[in-house]
């Protein structure tokens, strides 16, 4: 059990050892917003494939706005790739500036 909490406290205290790091959930919480504010003004969905489909759209949304990619873009060429039967565009992020952060992260947790 100690183990647990130490890997914890070590987590929580990780933004004090690496620069960059931010000490809040500001960003997700914000990431979480536009999806309260949907679901507060349009009552939420009617069903469990409605509710699977907006999690999944708003997660497709939120995760190209991170990347900042253009969302109509995306959601275009996946039609467009379904409908053509082709492979469906990428996903996956490209690499960004932050994979030092992210290095330091990796380091400063096998400490």
């Amino acid at each position: 059990m100690s183990a647990i909490v130490e890997g914890g406290t070590r987590i929580l205290w990780l933004f004090v050892r690496v620069e960059g790091v931010e000490p809040t959930n500001n960003d997700a919480e914000q990431a979480l917003c536009p999806a309260v504010l949907w679901r507060k003004m349009s009552f939420g969905a009617q069903s469990a494939a409605g509710s699977l489909f907006v999690s999944r759209m708003l997660t497709v949304v939120t995760s190209l706005r991170l990347q900042e990619r253009n969302v109509l873009d995306f959601l275009t060429q996946a039609c467009r790739a379904k409908r053509l039967q082709q492979p469906s565009p990428s996903f996956l992020p490209t690499p960004s500036i932050h994979s030092d952060t992210q290095s330091d992260i990796e380091v400063a947790l096998a400490a």
